[in-house]
């Protein structure tokens, strides 16, 4: 990330549906973070085993799916954020590391976990915000933890859109409220978030995965564009 740069954008359809659908959006999305002059990495899962069903899609798999990922050219589940072995064996591979925090951590938390990254490795992690559980069924977002997290020196990157999911929420499958997906993202930057994860979608309401919490792909110019005024104006 350039030091002029407002901030970093991670985004990309929740899960890879197929080659076209994912090629078209990785397309649009660095044309249009191109054209706002945010740097901006491409995210989409292989396999989402984390499900709420049985019948709940899953993806390609990893064979397939790495290697739709490789034409366009990753993060650690929040679920597995405190698996020791794991957190090493991915440190030691020297590559970009962000860990999501999981909705059962207090930000403080964090500590802990970039401390094992840094037992092995001199890579810079990140970590995300992905909201925290607030009784059945429901995230909210103490935006605290952001500045907290940043006391260990990592960047921090804050996911709107799962904040607004609402896990196991629609009985067979988690919901969503995307329409407060760009107030938490709004929020966030104003709050110093040095970066930004935006799950979208073409089409959402036909997304086979987090389409109630996923962003029309249309809707992103707007959002970018007042993202980037809102941390213009923190550092004018």
């Amino acid at each position: 990330m350039k030091p002029e740069s407002p901030f970093f954008l991670v985004s990309g359809p929740c899960v890879i549906e197929d080659e076209a659908v994912t090629l078209r959006i990785a397309t649009r999305l660095k044309e249009l973070t191109d054209s706002l002059g945010i740097p901006f990495t491409f995210k989409a899962s292989y396999d989402k085993a984390n499900r709420t069903a049985i019948t709940s899609f899953r993806g390609p798999g990893i064979r397939d799916g790495l290697r739709v990922l490789a034409k366009v050219k990753e993060t650690l589940a929040a679920f597995l954020c405190r698996q020791t072995d794991l957190i090493l064996a991915v440190a030691k591979t020297g590559k970009p590391v962000n860990v999501k925090k999981g909705q059962f951590l207090a930000p403080w938390d964090m500590v802990n976990i970039v401390n094992k990254i840094r037992s092995v490795s001199s890579v810079q992690p990140m970590i995300t915000e992905r909201g925290v559980m607030f009784g059945y069924n429901n995230l909210v977002v103490d935006f605290r933890g952001i500045h907290i997290m940043q006391q260990t020196g990592c960047p921090v990157v804050f996911d709107a859109t799962h904040s607004v999911q609402l896990p196991g929420g629609a009985g067979t499958r988690s919901g969503g409220q995307r329409e407060f997906a760009p107030v938490l993202a709004r929020a966030a930057v104003a709050a110093g978030a040095d970066g930004v994860f935006l799950e979208v979608h073409e089409d959402p309401d036909k997304a086979l995965c987090d389409g109630p919490n996923s962003l029309p792909l249309d809707q992103l110019p707007g959002l970018l564009t007042q993202l980037k005024a809102i941390k213009t104006a923190l550092t004018a």
